[in-house]
């Protein structure tokens, strides 16, 4: 997260002491753990019963029918989908029949979003995917609790450093950024710098 701008003037802003604290202070990690946990158990729970659900793992015919809904266009009102571009993308799904394979990864999805979150397991990431699918739904026409979520998966992303220290991130993230420091050493070592021509006696 960037803690300050500069602006056109050469003048630096800086964000207040307490949201740096709040996305980065390890201590903030208590914060997000009920947070992440809390979602991450919905996440759960609106898998399991999609994955005992034949019309979401065999047929695929509930998401068929989210997806008809999704791009029914009301004589009076508003249509679900405000945007003729994702109305055409749902319609695209449709035709293809995709709903028969895609209705098995939304469950799957959701279920290793819930327990990736709950884990601490690469939450920013976990808290992307899982607000990709907030964002999906909402497009769709399909409000419900989507909103609040995707709004706490984005607080998620942006504490991505500590929003999940009171787990397994407590160890993944120290060794991603030793791999990427020690690729981008080897990548440095690699690519030695070129002497300027004529400089060689």
């Amino acid at each position: 997260m960037v803690n300050s701008v500069t602006t056109r003037k050469g003048e630096a802003i800086h964000a207040p002491s307490f949201i740096t604290k709040l996305f980065s202070h390890p201590l903030a990690g208590l914060i997000w753990l009920p947070i992440r946990v809390w979602i991450g158990w919905q996440w759960i729970m609106a898998s399991i019963h999609k994955f005992q659900s034949p019309a979401w793992m065999q047929t695929g015919a509930a998401l068929k029918g989210f997806w008809m809904g999704a791009i029914a266009i009301p004589s009076t009102g508003s249509a679900p989908i405000h945007y003729a571009w994702y109305r055409a993308f749902l319609q695209f799904l449709l035709n293809a029949q995709a709903y028969t394979w895609f209705a098995k990864l939304v469950p799957v999805g959701e279920f290793l979003v819930g327990i990736t979150l709950i884990l601490g397991v690469f939450t920013g990431f976990a808290a992307l995917m899982g607000g990709f699918m907030n964002f999906n739904f909402m497009m769709a026409g399909s409000a419900s609790v989507n909103p609040m979520f995707f709004a706490l998966s984005i607080l998620l992303v942006l504490a991505w450093k500590i929003a999940g220290y009171f787990g397994a991130d407590y160890y993944l993230v120290p060794w991603l950024g030793s791999l990427l420091n020690r690729q981008k050493k080897e990548k440095t070592v690699k690519s030695p710098v070129r002497s300027p021509e004529g400089a060689e006696a």
